[in-house]
C-alpha cells in the first residue's frame, strides 16, 4: 500500500472492518512518530549547518531520544536508528571540534 494511501475495504465482514479500521489508526501513530523524529532531525542539522555547538548540544539528547522512542515503536528499523544516530553524533563532534579550536 502506498505511503498515505486510506486504507481500502472491499468486504463488509465486521472483523475485516476493524481490523482496517486499527490499521489506520497504526498508521496514523507511525506517522505521528516518524514526522517527530525528522522534525527533531531537521532542527539538530540546522543548527550543526549554523555552527552553533550549544544549540546543538542542547537538541543532541532530545533528538537521540525521540530515534530511540521510533525504534521501540518499530517506526524505525533498529539499525536505521543507530545510523542515523552515528552519523550525528559524528557531526556534532566534529562542530564542537571546530568551535572548540
Amino acid at each position: 500500500m502506498a505511503q498515505g494511501q486510506p486504507t481500502k475495504v472491499k468486504k463488509k465482514k465486521k472483523s475485516v472492518l476493524k481490523r482496517a479500521a486499527q490499521a489506520r489508526q497504526r498508521a496514523q501513530v507511525n506517522r505521528i512518530n516518524r514526522t517527530r523524529v525528522r522534525t527533531m532531525m531537521r532542527r539538530f542539522r540546522t543548527a550543526l549547518t549554523a555552527g552553533d555547538p550549544t544549540a546543538a548540544g542542547n537538541l543532541l539528547y532530545p533528538t537521540m531520544s525521540a530515534i530511540d522512542q521510533a525504534i521501540t515503536k518499530g517506526v524505525l528499523h533498529e539499525n536505521t536508528g543507530n545510523r542515523y544516530k552515528s552519523r550525528l553524533t559524528l557531526a556534532y563532534n566534529a562542530v564542537k571540534a571546530k568551535a572548540a579550536k
